[in-house]
């Protein structure tokens, strides 16, 4: 096969139809695009979310809620989620990447108290709720927020 030889498979291209070019091709004329009128004209139409000059509903409905541009968000793994790991392992957020615990990191992880741990690990995370550092130091472990 050479160069000059090189063509599309069957079927995968298509000509473009060129409208508004006489009566016989069934779009002469208006081109489909009706008599005169905004949508008529070239480069005619209107913004997306524009309502002819009706206050538009991105307006009308009341805004609610505020973003806190301070806010820490979590990712939240449970003690349950720990029992995974072999006796004596240092978890880290990197461990818990690599193991696929954890998909993405927010604000850092945050260890919740659900479940049960046996094991003794010692945990690096950003925070821990009363219950998980409990947990943790129960099954000889150690909880350090980084």
């Amino acid at each position: 096969m050479k160069l000059h030889e090189l063509s599309p498979a069957e079927g995968s291209t298509k000509e473009v139809k060129r409208i508004g070019r006489g009566h016989g091709s069934g779009h002469g004329k208006t081109a489909g695009k009706g008599h005169k009128g905004q949508w008529a004209r070239s480069g005619g139409g209107v913004r997306p979310g524009f309502e002819g000059g009706q206050m538009p509903l991105a307006r009308r409905i009341p805004k609610r809620g505020f973003n806190n541009i301070f806010g820490t968000t979590y990712t939240v793994i449970n003690v349950s989620d720990l029992e995974v790991f072999k006796e004596g392992t240092v978890v880290d957020e990197e461990l818990l990447i690599a193991s696929g615990i954890v998909k993405k990191l927010n604000s850092g992880v945050k260890v919740l108290g659900n479940g049960e741990l046996t094991k003794n690990l010692t945990v690096k995370a950003a925070a821990f709720s009363a219950s998980a550092k409990e947990k943790i130091e129960k099954a000889g472990g150690k909880a350090e927020v980084m």
